[in-house]
């Protein structure tokens, strides 16, 4: 048993996220282990821009309330203590409601393959996407 080295909290992108987004890596996997492991922390309105992972993605929300929502529109609020799954391939986005922080745990797994993206990154969620699917809280 290794107790994992802490890394520094660091401000995501702004080429992959829209407003103030922090990431505290948990773990990554080293082989054979394949996971990625993330508390990533959301300011109000603040959210990924559209992605889809190639296994898949697990988020389960600590605390806050935010949005999660795919391609066709189907939009989940999401509350402390919810879990939700996006199959592999999957469009989606998911970030902080209006008036709420919100924090989740991201979990994902490496495909293992270099010339295979674990996540492909698309366009940046619009402020109209986002309001519509906010109009659903």
């Amino acid at each position: 048993m290794e107790l994992l080295a802490k890394t520094p909290t660091t401000k995501a992108p702004a080429e992959r996220f829209t407003g103030d987004v922090w990431v505290d890596m948990l773990a990554v996997g080293e082989a054979p282990s394949r996971l990625t492991a993330a508390a990533v922390h959301f300011a109000p309105c603040a959210r990924t821009a559209w992605h889809r992972h190639a296994l898949g993605q697990t988020l389960h929300v600590t605390e806050g309330i935010g949005l999660v929502q795919t391609r066709d529109g189907r939009t989940i609020v999401l509350r402390p203590g919810d879990t939700v799954h996006t199959p592999p391939d999957e469009w989606h986005w998911h970030g902080a409601a209006p008036d709420h922080f919100m924090t989740h745990l991201a979990l994902s797994e490496s495909a293992g393959i270099a010339e295979t993206p674990d996540v492909e990154w698309g366009e940046h969620v619009t402020d109209d996407q986002y309001g519509k699917a906010a109009q659903s809280m």
